[in-house]
């Protein structure tokens, strides 16, 4: 099966082709911001690359997967909106991947604990923790303290991956660890294998948000005065 892999949700542009295990065209460019001005030329590169070593061009593209959250608001939004126009344009169906459990899956090598967790700044972390291949629960988004517990009540060593990982290490450095890995966003190949295995129905290419954003609409429009106590009691 042919894939095309996207992902802006988190620190990085990636696009990939792979037809099976093996990689036809990678494009992996970390960065924090600007993924609407790159996504597209990646796309259009790994499409060209990959059309040197299987079928040509978008008609080889069997299925779409794309990052969904959680992660940057305006990111993940970006290789969403892409993904499920180019999934319209080709008839091919667009699956939506975790990006925690694409972290996880990025480390996963024998079927042991790992805890997937992602900054998200204010004292919390996205988390979700992982055994014998599957997880042990929903993307959520935690205090450091209860993020901490929970990895301790796995009763043994686990991986930690992805950017909250350094985070927490700070705050417990006592806490026991297998290793960690802080990589900004999931690798190309996991990226793959989940959407080779998924199932379309259960993976829809909706926004996973963990919690509402930082940012919040102005309370007046430009031009318009500000309201004094007066004003405001009086609504």
């Amino acid at each position: 099966m042919t894939v095309l892999v996207i992902d802006t949700a988190l620190g990085a542009c990636t696009a990939a082709v792979f037809d099976g295990e093996r990689p036809l065209a990678v494009r992996f460019e970390p960065m924090a911001k600007g993924h609407q001005e790159r996504l597209g030329g990646l796309v259009r590169d790994v499409v060209t690359d990959a059309g040197g070593q299987a079928k040509t061009g978008f008609d080889a593209v069997e299925r779409i997967g794309v990052t969904v959250g959680p992660g940057s608001f305006t990111g993940l939004r970006v290789g969403l909106a892409f993904a499920l126009g180019l999934g319209a344009a080709l008839d091919r169906p667009v699956l939506g991947l975790s990006t925690l459990e694409a972290l996880a899956a990025s480390v996963a090598d024998g079927g042991g604990p790992v805890a997937a967790l992602i900054d998200a700044r204010r004292g919390q972390v996205y988390a979700r923790l992982f055994d014998a291949g599957g997880p042990l629960g929903p993307d959520a988004a935690l205090t450091l303290e209860a993020a901490a517990r929970a990895i301790q009540a796995l009763g043994r060593p686990a991986r930690w991956v992805g950017s909250g990982a350094p985070v927490l290490a700070e705050v417990f450095p006592d806490l026991a660890r297998l290793d960690l890995d802080a990589r900004v966003a999931p690798s190309p190949q996991a990226l793959a294998r989940l959407t080779r295995a998924g199932d379309p129905a259960a993976r829809p290419p909706r926004p996973l948000y963990l919690r509402a954003p930082d940012a919040t609409p102005p309370s007046r429009l430009p031009g318009q005065p500000r309201q004094g106590p007066a004003d405001r009691a009086s609504r």
